[in-house]
C-alpha cells in the first residue's frame, strides 16, 4: 500500500520503524523506534497478514487511511466499516427534519 502523503505528513520516511495492532475492527499504526515492520522504500505501509485477517481485511481490498498526526499514527479502516458507519449516518439524515 502506498501512502506517500500520509507519510509525509507525519515526517515518516522509508525503513521508519513501526508498531502494527489490530483494534476494535481497526488497524492502528504506530510510530515505534523498536518496531517489527517499517515504511518500504517506495513509500508502502505494511499490513501483514495476520493483523489484516483478524479486521477482516482481504489482500488487495480498499481500505481508508486517517492520519492522526499529532497522536503519530494512522488508523486503517476496512471498507466495510466505512460503509456501514456512512449508511448509518444517510438513515440518520434522512429521517432528520433538515432545511435545504
Amino acid at each position: 500500500m502506498v501512502a506517500q502523503h500520509i507519510l509525509r505528513a507525519l515526517g515518516w520516511q522509508p525503513g521508519h520503524h513501526l508498531d502494527i495492532q489490530p483494534h476494535q475492527g481497526m488497524l492502528i499504526i504506530a510510530s515505534a523506534g523498536d518496531g517489527r515492520h517499517k515504511v518500504g522504500s517506495r513509500g508502502q505501509l505494511p499490513l501483514p497478514a495476520y493483523a489484516r485477517r483478524m479486521c477482516r481485511i482481504e489482500q488487495g481490498q480498499p481500505v481508508l487511511l486517517a492520519a492522526l498526526v499529532i497522536h503519530d499514527l494512522i488508523v486503517v479502516h476496512p471498507i466495510g466499516a466505512v460503509a456501514r458507519l456512512l449508511a448509518d449516518l444517510h438513515v440518520e439524515v434522512a429521517g432528520a427534519s433538515y432545511v435545504c
